[in-house]
């Protein structure tokens, strides 16, 4: 996010020169806006071999490429030399990314994606004053974790039900009675392959998809997607320092503010994780959907009312979108977190 805006920086300076700047064009820049969707293309094309790559060769393997990817893409993207190697790298990143998710996908990792979220905006608050390399520094300490993630990769027991589905029973058993720390685990041994051949036994999963009985919760995961993204909470996550820029904090202030929409983010998982069995999906949604809609009908009516194309708004006025933004980000992830679940226990 530093980055984001030291590149937006560098186009509004040259957009100067010839004209008045524009706050509802801050975004017309191509090289930030390929930096910043560079690593999501990537990881979507990356997915789709990670997941043939983690059936076929287990999630040990998996987790060993993707920390390879993020390793390599903090190394390139910290010494970048160009805008185009910068770029690169994201690849490299998004890469990591694609491998990364296909190994471990539900409401904890969620979390943990948001923790990771948080910590990158803390990293990058902190960078700020280290110029002129603090956004290298900050973009090379997602090497830090990678490394971690790369020795975990050699050092973890493959799951029985990787091993087991690849065929390798004697091994899965032997690991299960490991894990468990008992000799007879003939139960949990038996219920793993059958679960196993009933999967193997599945022969067209895509097809089985077109079907009637399927299209209910295939909607339901896809407009929940969608839905989502209409919300406009990912233009908050990736350009919040610019965003709160525009409205009228300095960088640094725009930097803290990006960091309590981490805060924000990961506290409201937290609550949502402990509530949404208690009251439920249909609970939460329906009062995030109205929460949503004040909140940002709210941030609307000042930009439009306050906000010129060239000025900025008042510090109260500012606090006030900044603070009415959180309530976005509280609103969409409890009910967005948890899709697979929620898709899952249709009817």
């Amino acid at each position: 996010m530093k980055l984001n805006s030291l590149i937006l920086e560098k186009g509004k300076i040259e957009r100067k020169l010839h004209a008045k700047e524009n706050n509802y064009c801050k975004y017309d820049d191509q090289y930030l806006q390929l930096f910043t969707s560079s690593l999501y293309l990537a990881a979507l094309v990356s997915s789709f071999g990670a997941s043939k790559a983690c059936t076929k060769f287990g999630r040990k393997p998996t987790i060993l490429v993707a920390s390879v990817f993020f390793l390599f893409g903090a190394a390139v993207s910290s010494s970048a030399q160009n805008i185009w190697m910068l770029i690169i790298g994201r690849i490299l990143l998004g890469f990591g990314v694609g491998f990364g998710n296909e190994v471990n996908e539900n409401l904890l990792h969620s979390t943990e994606k948001l923790l990771g979220i948080f910590f990158a905006n803390l990293v990058n608050y902190g960078t700020s004053k280290m110029h002129p390399y603090g956004w290298r520094v900050s973009l090379g300490l997602a090497g830090v974790p990678a490394v971690f993630l790369f020795i975990g990769s050699i050092v973890i027991t493959e799951t029985p039900t990787s091993l087991i589905e690849r065929g390798n029973e004697t091994a899965g058993q032997s690991t299960l009675r490991k894990i468990r720390g008992v000799d007879n685990v003939s139960s949990e041994f038996e219920q793993i392959k059958a679960a196993s051949e009933i999967a193997r036994q599945v022969k067209h999963p895509y097809k089985k998809l077109m079907k009637r009985s399927s299209m209910p919760p295939l909607i339901i995961g896809i407009l929940l997607q969608v839905f989502q993204q209409l919300t406009g909470i990912n233009a908050i996550m990736f350009y919040a320092p610019v965003l709160f820029q525009t409205v009228g904090f300095k960088n640094d202030a725009s930097l803290l503010s990006a960091v309590i929409t981490g805060i924000v983010n990961v506290l409201s998982t937290l609550v949502s994780i402990f509530y949404v069995d208690k009251v439920g999906r249909g609970v939460l949604l329906l009062q995030a959907c109205v929460q949503m809609l004040i909140s940002q009908t709210a941030i609307g009516g000042i930009l439009v009312a306050f906000l010129t194309t060239t000025g900025s708004l008042t510090k109260l006025q500012a606090a006030f979108v900044v603070l009415d933004s959180q309530n976005g980000v509280v609103c969409v992830f409890p009910v967005a977190g948890d899709k697979e679940r929620a898709t899952r226990s249709y009817g």
